[in-house]
């Protein structure tokens, strides 16, 4: 067994789309350590995170966090820590407007 860690959404702005930041590999289990969005607008802006089983799609089901996050605000997602991805799970990411929230996410991938 190999245990990599490694950055799983390197620093970026979430976007206002739903869109996959992560998927794990084939044959890999990945563990997620830490998340961290900042807003660095003047308003508020919400943030969801969805952990997606492979295959599956994002939606309700699997949603593990939806913030608003006040301007300026960081936030370290305790929601998302801990929970592992199977092979071919995916993060999926939706801002509630462009450039607005920058996105963080570290883990171990474990094949």
């Amino acid at each position: 067994m190999t245990v990599t860690a490694r950055p799983l959404v390197t620093a970026q702005y979430a976007p206002n789309a739903e869109t996959t930041m992560y998927t794990a590999p084939a044959s890999t289990r990945t563990i997620i350590d830490k998340c961290t969005v900042t807003n660095g607008t003047a308003g508020a802006v919400t943030i969801a995170i969805k952990l997606v089983p492979n295959a599956g799609s994002a939606g309700a089901s699997n949603q593990v966090i939806s913030k608003s996050l006040a301007a300026g605000e960081a936030y370290t997602c305790p929601e998302v820590v801990g929970h592992v991805l199977e092979s071919g799970g995916v993060v999926s990411v939706l801002a509630g407007a462009a450039s607005s929230i920058v996105i963080r996410m570290s883990g171990r991938e474990v094949t």
